[in-house]
């Protein structure tokens, strides 16, 4: 996989969630940001109403509206 690099404006408010998220399971920021976007390109990329799983946690992640954008960026 070739990872590129990018700028991207986050709100504070998620910054410090992740922040504190990536404290508390040991990894890097930019780890927690790659990890979301993934599973987001994930979740979009496949049909409606289907689950991605979350291998590493065995967490499951639905797409949908309430998920992105829903804050009216």
């Amino acid at each position: 996989m070739t990872v590129r690099h990018i700028d991207i404006d986050v709100d504070d408010s998620d910054l410090q969630l992740i922040k504190e998220a990536a404290a508390r399971r040991g990894v890097s920021e930019a780890e927690m940001i790659r990890e979301g976007i993934h599973q987001i390109a994930m979740a979009y990329g496949v049909r409606a109403g289907l689950f991605v799983a979350d291998e590493e946690n065995e967490e499951t992640f639905t797409p949908g509206v309430s998920d992105i954008g829903a804050r009216g960026d």
